[in-house]
């Protein structure tokens, strides 16, 4: 496939992704009451931390993989496979648990252990087609998911209990499973799985979960927690909010994830920093336009965006936009700095992770919700600062050019763990 045409095939697929992903939200929050969304929305970011730490694992080293193409069939067969396994393994305890805890969100937990698989391996499949270069694969399969998703959650009657509604949001995603592995068995026919590769002690995923442990996960874990110990509503109104901005946030972790592939037919490393910075800006300039945009939508478009939850979303799209503009630039960052040398990015993420989280705890107790979403915000700017300054550092200090370091360019020193 043409360079242009996988830019285009890959931005479009991230596109309906996004959209799914706000729709889901959009169409929950407008079918459940505030408590409802509440939950729903706490058992969505269960799901979010689980995704992302997946894809880290499994996904992020997928798609540095170089080299014979039997050998990327077949890692990319491996990827599935650990993935759907993993996943069951995880789930299935998981609702078992749960099932026997008082509660609608014990429910609502209920719910997705049991879907889990079903929408953990679909998103793998995205990595899969996106390491083969077959963008318009995984294009075919999300346009497949937003429909059976969309369609199954408005045919839901008002006032669904969360654990129907994700449920159904699970379930739904199932046709797109099941396309996305007949096509993917076409492609890679031949190639036969071996998911305990991903358990080797040299596997790249190891750091990369490491580093999204505690960096994406840090943030949406400490929201959880004011929600346990303080007011459980902090929850709907930060899930609210961000929602809004749901577009943004897929293409943010999809370009970590996804943007290798594609800047890695670059030659050069200093071209491939140059448009990584490049993105950077085209993404900060839309996060502020986005914003804008909310902040001018009447109040009764807003009501039938999300609800009763709308005015305590409204209140914070000046500190959410802000924290948006700041991610873009430090999501890239990172992503310039996978391209430089995959191994510089655990020391970010762990430090300006943690003082993030700091700074979420510290804004709610200084200014309640919204001293949340500001602290949020500073956090983001802060690790995109830091962020970029390592770049500008590795860059000083490369004296020639190289390619992207494949995931098996990582070895440990003898002894280590």
């Amino acid at each position: 496939m043409r360079a242009r045409t996988a830019i285009v095939c890959s931005v479009a697929d991230q596109g309906v992704a996004a959209l799914t992903n706000i729709l889901v939200l959009v169409t929950a929050a407008r079918l459940s009451t505030v408590a409802d969304f509440a939950r729903f929305s706490a058992v969505y970011l269960v799901f979010t931390v689980l995704l992302g730490a997946f894809g880290a694992y499994a996904g992020q080293p997928l798609v540095l993989r170089r080299g014979d193409a039997d050998e990327v069939r077949g890692a990319c067969r491996s990827a599935v496979a650990f993935t759907l396994l993993a996943a069951t393994a995880l789930g299935a305890p998981t609702a078992a648990l749960c099932l026997s805890l008082p509660g609608a969100t014990a429910q609502a937990l209920t719910a997705l252990g049991l879907v889990l698989p079903v929408v953990l391996g679909q998103d793998t499949m995205r990595y899969a087609f996106s390491t083969l270069h077959l963008p318009h694969l995984a294009l075919t399969g999300d346009l497949l998911r937003l429909g059976c998703a969309l369609g199954a959650l408005l045919a839901q009657p008002h006032g669904a209990p969360a654990a129907r509604l994700v449920a159904v949001w699970g379930l739904s995603a199932l046709p797109a499973l099941l396309l996305s592995a007949v096509l993917l068995h076409r492609r890679t026919a031949g190639a036969p799985p071996r998911p305990g590769n991903l358990l080797r002690r040299d596997h790249l995923g190891r750091r990369f979960v490491v580093e999204f442990g505690v960096g994406n996960a840090t943030n949406q874990l400490s929201v959880l927690g004011l929600g346990a110990v303080g007011n459980p509503l902090v929850v709907g109104a930060l899930r609210g909010a961000t929602t809004l901005f749901g577009p943004l946030n897929v293409l943010f972790t999809s370009a970590t994830g996804f943007g290798p592939p594609l800047l890695g037919r670059i030659p050069c490393a200093r071209r491939r920093t140059r448009a990584a910075a490049a993105l950077a800006a085209v993404l900060a300039a839309t996060a502020a336009a986005w914003a804008t945009a909310l902040a001018l939508l009447p109040d009764g478009v807003g009501r039938r965006l999300l609800g009763d939850t709308w005015p305590t979303a409204a209140a914070l799209l000046p500190a959410t936009g802000s924290q948006y503009a700041a991610m873009a630039v430090g999501t890239c960052g990172l992503l310039a700095l996978r391209m430089l040398d995959p191994r510089t990015t655990l020391t970010v993420q762990v430090v300006f992770s943690l003082v993030a989280a700091v700074f979420l705890v510290g804004g709610y107790a200084l200014g309640g919700v919204p001293g949340a979403a500001w602290g949020l915000c500073l956090g983001s700017v802060c690790k995109a600062v830091a962020t970029w300054t390592r770049v500008a550092r590795l860059g000083r200090r490369t004296t020639t050019d190289r390619p992207p370091v494949s995931a098996d360019a990582v070895r440990p020193a003898p002894g280590s763990s």
